[in-house]
């Protein structure tokens, strides 16, 4: 089973991809923990991407997509996988079917969770992050014992600039211009599901495997 999570940042995509992949026994992979792998591991591909990441550079779309295939070519891959972060635009997706084509593979399904936009900016600014030990709250969904204090180590809980409203709009300008074509595209090729993303995370879930299958 060959699956791509799609869905704007914060509508909890990688939540559900970890749970798809504990509950059907395969690979949850996303491109920041390849990325982190091949570098620490010296690998040639690994080198290739530090030198751009050195220069604060995006890795270009053939040498990520290079990585994602040797990825998913090892054998913990061999029954499926569960691909999160990857791919963002449509030459990252055109890139990954062409490799998919040359080794008689495809994507079996392209899961969309669903958030407004609305809803993500009010839930990503409800979070908050530990400036100690880097435990992470929600001041409606799992608030603190007590206000602006880490339950965990005591310090301070801050809103970080990344979850700010005006910064979240502008991730989500981001993902509407380049990724949610990917939405289109994935139709076409008959891969395409959606799930509503703004119910509770387990009835997600439960949506999910009415998909997916037992």
């Amino acid at each position: 089973m060959k699956i791509i999570m799609l869905g704007a940042p914060g509508a909890g995509k990688g939540t559900q991809a970890k749970q798809i992949a504990a509950k059907y026994s395969i690979p949850h992979i996303s491109t920041g923990d390849i990325f982190r792998a091949n570098i620490k591991n010296g690998t040639e591909l690994g080198k290739k991407a530090k030198s751009y990441m050195d220069q604060g550079l995006l890795v270009p779309d053939e040498l990520t997509c290079d990585l994602v295939v040797d990825r998913i070519s090892q054998a913990d891959a061999v029954n499926g996988y569960v691909l999160d972060g990857f791919p963002r635009t449509i030459p990252q997706a055109e890139a990954l079917t062409n490799a998919l084509n040359a080794r008689n593979e495809k994507i079996d399904y392209a899961i969309n969770v669903e958030v407004p936009d609305s809803n993500i900016v009010n839930r990503m600014g409800g979070r908050r992050a530990c400036l100690g030990c880097g435990a992470t709250y929600h001041v409606e969904f799992n608030a603190p014992k007590k206000e602006g204090v880490c339950d965990a180590c005591g310090a301070e809980l801050v809103l970080r600039d990344d979850d700010k409203p005006e910064t979240v709009q502008k991730r989500l300008n981001v993902y509407h211009d380049q990724t949610q074509p990917l939405i289109e595209y994935y139709s076409k090729a008959g891969a395409m599901v959606e799930v509503d993303g703004t119910q509770d995370i387990d009835v997600v879930f439960q949506d999910i495997i009415k998909i997916l299958g037992e």
